[in-house]
Protein backbone atom coordinates (compact mmCIF):
# COMPACT_ATOMS: atom_id res chain seq x y z
CA UNK A 1 0.00 0.00 0.00
CA UNK A 2 1.64 3.49 -0.77
CA UNK A 3 2.32 6.17 1.91
CA UNK A 4 -0.28 8.31 2.39
CA UNK A 5 1.13 12.27 2.15
CA UNK A 6 0.26 14.47 5.47
CA UNK A 7 0.31 17.07 3.16
CA UNK A 8 -2.83 19.39 2.86
CA UNK A 9 -4.18 18.79 -0.82
CA UNK A 10 -0.71 16.77 -2.24
CA UNK A 11 -2.89 14.85 -4.50
CA UNK A 12 -4.58 17.74 -6.14
CA UNK A 13 -2.98 19.62 -9.35
CA UNK A 14 -1.55 22.86 -8.31
CA UNK A 15 -4.08 24.85 -9.59
CA UNK A 16 -6.87 23.42 -7.52
CA UNK A 17 -4.55 22.88 -4.55
CA UNK A 18 -4.55 26.67 -4.29
CA UNK A 19 -8.23 27.08 -4.94
CA UNK A 20 -8.46 24.45 -1.67
CA UNK A 21 -6.59 25.89 0.55
CA UNK A 22 -8.26 28.75 2.70
CA UNK A 23 -7.72 32.11 1.65
CA UNK A 24 -5.85 34.37 4.47
CA UNK A 25 -7.59 37.26 5.06
CA UNK A 26 -6.35 40.83 4.64
CA UNK A 27 -6.56 43.29 7.16
CA UNK A 28 -10.20 44.94 7.39
CA UNK A 29 -8.57 48.78 7.05
CA UNK A 30 -4.57 49.25 5.50
CA UNK A 31 -2.19 50.96 7.75
CA UNK A 32 -2.65 54.47 5.75
CA UNK A 33 -6.20 54.45 6.06
CA UNK A 34 -6.01 54.31 9.83
CA UNK A 35 -3.59 56.89 10.10
CA UNK A 36 -5.35 59.77 7.76
CA UNK A 37 -8.83 58.50 9.65
CA UNK A 38 -7.65 59.61 13.30
CA UNK A 39 -5.15 62.43 11.78
CA UNK A 40 -8.53 64.16 10.36
CA UNK A 41 -10.68 63.45 13.75
CA UNK A 42 -7.90 65.46 15.68
CA UNK A 43 -7.71 67.94 13.07
CA UNK A 44 -12.12 68.13 13.33
CA UNK A 45 -12.02 68.47 16.86
CA UNK A 46 -9.21 71.29 17.12
CA UNK A 47 -11.16 72.94 13.93
CA UNK A 48 -15.20 72.68 16.13
CA UNK A 49 -14.10 73.21 18.96
CA UNK A 50 -11.73 76.66 18.43
CA UNK A 51 -14.19 77.78 15.68
CA UNK A 52 -16.66 78.09 18.78
CA UNK A 53 -14.78 80.52 20.60
CA UNK A 54 -14.15 82.81 16.80
CA UNK A 55 -17.83 82.00 17.11
CA UNK A 56 -18.37 83.29 20.27
CA UNK A 57 -16.49 86.36 19.49
CA UNK A 58 -18.72 87.41 16.71
CA UNK A 59 -22.49 85.62 17.30
CA UNK A 60 -24.87 86.17 14.52
CA UNK A 61 -27.70 83.83 16.22
CA UNK A 62 -29.25 84.00 20.04
CA UNK A 63 -26.84 81.63 21.76
CA UNK A 64 -23.32 81.35 22.25
CA UNK A 65 -20.97 77.95 23.48
CA UNK A 66 -20.04 76.99 26.84
CA UNK A 67 -16.38 78.37 27.14
CA UNK A 68 -15.70 75.26 28.90
CA UNK A 69 -15.93 72.73 25.81
CA UNK A 70 -14.27 76.00 23.20
CA UNK A 71 -10.53 75.89 22.63
CA UNK A 72 -7.95 78.79 22.83
CA UNK A 73 -9.11 81.06 25.26
CA UNK A 74 -9.47 84.22 23.41
CA UNK A 75 -9.99 84.93 19.88
CA UNK A 76 -6.52 85.03 18.83
CA UNK A 77 -5.55 81.75 20.27
CA UNK A 78 -8.40 80.50 18.70
CA UNK A 79 -7.68 81.72 15.36
CA UNK A 80 -4.11 80.40 15.47
CA UNK A 81 -5.60 76.66 17.07
CA UNK A 82 -8.21 77.22 13.88
CA UNK A 83 -5.30 77.73 11.25
CA UNK A 84 -3.42 75.01 12.60
CA UNK A 85 -6.42 72.49 12.18
CA UNK A 86 -7.10 73.92 9.33
CA UNK A 87 -3.79 73.17 7.24
CA UNK A 88 -3.80 69.68 8.91
CA UNK A 89 -7.28 68.97 7.84
CA UNK A 90 -6.27 70.24 4.35
CA UNK A 91 -3.22 68.53 3.77
CA UNK A 92 -4.30 65.33 5.45
CA UNK A 93 -7.99 65.41 3.62
CA UNK A 94 -6.26 65.55 0.71
CA UNK A 95 -3.57 62.65 1.34
CA UNK A 96 -6.85 60.89 2.05
CA UNK A 97 -8.51 61.46 -1.03
CA UNK A 98 -5.59 60.58 -3.09
CA UNK A 99 -4.69 57.12 -1.64
CA UNK A 100 -8.76 56.35 -2.02
CA UNK A 101 -8.36 57.06 -5.72
CA UNK A 102 -5.17 55.77 -6.78
CA UNK A 103 -6.14 52.29 -4.79
CA UNK A 104 -9.29 52.13 -6.10
CA UNK A 105 -10.82 52.02 -2.93
CA UNK A 106 -13.35 54.48 -3.08
CA UNK A 107 -15.30 53.08 -6.30
CA UNK A 108 -15.15 49.73 -4.14
CA UNK A 109 -16.01 50.95 -1.34
CA UNK A 110 -18.68 54.20 -2.24
CA UNK A 111 -20.26 52.96 -4.75
CA UNK A 112 -22.43 51.70 -5.85
CA UNK A 113 -24.95 53.79 -4.07
CA UNK A 114 -28.51 54.78 -5.03
CA UNK A 115 -31.80 56.02 -3.48
CA UNK A 116 -33.61 52.46 -3.58
CA UNK A 117 -30.33 50.78 -1.92
CA UNK A 118 -30.32 53.86 0.92
CA UNK A 119 -34.01 53.51 1.72
CA UNK A 120 -33.98 49.54 1.61
CA UNK A 121 -30.59 50.04 3.99
CA UNK A 122 -32.12 52.59 6.24
CA UNK A 123 -35.56 50.61 6.80
CA UNK A 124 -33.58 47.09 7.55
CA UNK A 125 -31.44 49.27 10.06
CA UNK A 126 -34.45 50.49 11.72
CA UNK A 127 -36.04 47.29 11.78
CA UNK A 128 -32.53 45.86 13.49
CA UNK A 129 -32.21 43.68 10.63
CA UNK A 130 -29.09 45.77 8.52
CA UNK A 131 -26.42 42.57 9.15
CA UNK A 132 -22.95 43.90 10.54
CA UNK A 133 -21.15 40.35 9.77
CA UNK A 134 -18.67 41.80 7.32
CA UNK A 135 -17.19 45.24 8.40
CA UNK A 136 -15.01 44.88 4.80
CA UNK A 137 -18.38 46.02 3.57
CA UNK A 138 -19.90 49.12 3.87
CA UNK A 139 -23.85 49.72 3.51
CA UNK A 140 -25.57 51.85 1.53
CA UNK A 141 -26.61 54.16 3.87
CA UNK A 142 -22.93 53.95 5.36
CA UNK A 143 -21.88 54.79 1.96
CA UNK A 144 -23.91 57.97 1.48
CA UNK A 145 -22.35 59.08 4.89
CA UNK A 146 -19.31 59.05 3.95
CA UNK A 147 -19.72 60.74 0.80
CA UNK A 148 -22.10 63.43 2.41
CA UNK A 149 -19.27 64.27 4.96
CA UNK A 150 -16.60 64.48 2.10
CA UNK A 151 -18.18 66.89 0.38
CA UNK A 152 -19.17 68.83 3.50
CA UNK A 153 -15.88 68.97 4.70
CA UNK A 154 -15.02 70.76 1.01
CA UNK A 155 -17.89 73.23 1.97
CA UNK A 156 -15.83 74.22 4.91
CA UNK A 157 -12.00 74.21 3.49
CA UNK A 158 -13.81 76.54 0.37
CA UNK A 159 -16.02 78.59 2.85
CA UNK A 160 -13.38 78.95 5.23
CA UNK A 161 -11.11 79.88 2.32
CA UNK A 162 -13.64 83.29 2.20
CA UNK A 163 -13.26 84.03 6.01
CA UNK A 164 -9.75 83.72 5.80
CA UNK A 165 -8.45 86.00 2.99
CA UNK A 166 -11.98 87.36 1.73
CA UNK A 167 -10.13 89.87 -0.77
CA UNK A 168 -7.83 87.43 -2.19
CA UNK A 169 -10.63 84.81 -2.84
CA UNK A 170 -12.94 87.57 -4.22
CA UNK A 171 -14.46 85.10 -6.78
CA UNK A 172 -15.14 82.52 -4.45
CA UNK A 173 -16.48 84.48 -1.65
CA UNK A 174 -18.97 86.58 -4.51
CA UNK A 175 -20.13 82.76 -5.30
CA UNK A 176 -20.54 82.14 -1.93
CA UNK A 177 -22.99 84.76 -1.33
CA UNK A 178 -20.60 87.63 0.16
CA UNK A 179 -18.49 87.21 3.21
CA UNK A 180 -21.49 87.04 5.38
CA UNK A 181 -23.58 84.27 4.00
CA UNK A 182 -20.24 82.35 3.81
CA UNK A 183 -19.78 82.60 7.70
CA UNK A 184 -23.21 81.22 7.70
CA UNK A 185 -22.49 78.72 5.12
CA UNK A 186 -19.46 77.50 7.33
CA UNK A 187 -21.47 77.66 10.52
CA UNK A 188 -24.01 75.39 8.84
CA UNK A 189 -21.53 72.73 7.48
CA UNK A 190 -19.86 73.02 10.91
CA UNK A 191 -23.09 71.71 12.36
CA UNK A 192 -23.52 69.13 9.70
CA UNK A 193 -20.10 67.65 10.39
CA UNK A 194 -21.14 67.39 13.72
CA UNK A 195 -24.06 65.72 13.67
CA UNK A 196 -21.96 62.98 11.55
CA UNK A 197 -19.66 62.42 14.08
CA UNK A 198 -22.81 61.78 16.50
CA UNK A 199 -24.17 59.43 14.44
CA UNK A 200 -20.81 58.01 13.69
CA UNK A 201 -20.34 57.26 17.43
CA UNK A 202 -23.35 56.37 17.91
CA UNK A 203 -23.04 53.51 15.69
CA UNK A 204 -19.38 52.97 17.20
CA UNK A 205 -20.97 52.14 20.13
CA UNK A 206 -23.39 49.68 18.74
CA UNK A 207 -20.90 48.05 16.91
CA UNK A 208 -17.76 48.30 18.89
CA UNK A 209 -15.26 45.52 16.42
CA UNK A 210 -15.85 48.61 13.67
CA UNK A 211 -13.54 51.05 16.36
CA UNK A 212 -11.12 47.65 17.15
CA UNK A 213 -10.58 47.50 13.34
CA UNK A 214 -9.86 51.30 12.74
CA UNK A 215 -7.51 50.72 15.60
CA UNK A 216 -6.01 47.66 15.09
CA UNK A 217 -6.45 47.00 11.42
CA UNK A 218 -8.20 43.64 12.03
Amino acid sequence: MAARSDRPHAALPPGLAAQAAPAVPGPIHPGWLRVTHWLNALAVVIMVTSGWRVYNAAPFFDFTFPNGITLGGWLGGALQWHFAGMWLLLANGLLYLGLNLTTGRLARKFFPVGPRGVLADLGAALRGKLSHADPRHYNQVQRLAYLFVIADITVLILSGLVLWKSVQFDTLRALLGGYEFARRIHFFAMALLVAFVAVHLAMVALVPRSLIAMIRGK
